[in-house]
């Protein structure tokens, strides 16, 4: 019984293992930094996920990213790795995504003696949609971030709003 047992577990665990999927994504984002004197600021953003477990309707796994927002007296290059969970209906082609999200971000706001400076703890909420357009392509149609800087001397909360297109790998 202890055998059967153990290979149906085995089996459960590979079979859910088996539809892992990893998916690379570029996207385009302006972020409002929330800072005096400072316009919206624009970027680039990459990034890959995987997700490890998947059960009808439902995936989980991790994402890892990076945002490069900004330049000169107003830069948020973050660096980001977290757990990420996606609805997948397959009625439609259509994939809502939420992501808990912590790292570092290196931050640069403001000119002369209102400079700050940084390299500290960062961490975001992420939730978006993604649309499939071809069979391992999606556009990204809004990946939403908000994000807190701790320790930077002053109330560093950007939100950032993208649109991009991911391929999923086989």
């Amino acid at each position: 019984m202890k055998r059967v047992l153990g290979i149906a577990v085995l089996v459960a665990v590979f079979c859910v293992a088996a539809q892992a999927q990893v998916g690379v994504y570029a996207a385009f984002g302006a972020s409002d930094f929330h800072q005096p004197n400072v316009n919206w600021q624009y970027g680039p953003m990459a990034g890959v996920y995987w997700n490890a477990l998947g059960v009808p309707f439902v995936k989980a796994g991790l994402d890892l990213r990076g945002d490069w927002m900004g330049a000169g007296n107003a830069q948020d290059d973050s660096y980001f790795l977290g757990p990420r969970l996606q609805l997948h209906p397959h009625i439609v082609p259509l994939m809502p995504y939420a992501e808990a999200l912590g790292g570092i971000s290196r931050v640069i706001v403001g000119q002369g003696t209102a400079r700050t400076t940084g390299t500290k703890f960062s961490y975001a909420l992420v939730a978006g949609l993604d649309l499939t357009i071809f069979p391992r392509v999606d556009w990204r149609v809004v990946d939403y971030s908000w994000q807190h800087v701790e320790n930077l001397g002053i109330d560093f909360k950007p939100q950032q709003i993208s649109t991009g297109l991911v391929v999923r790998l086989p």
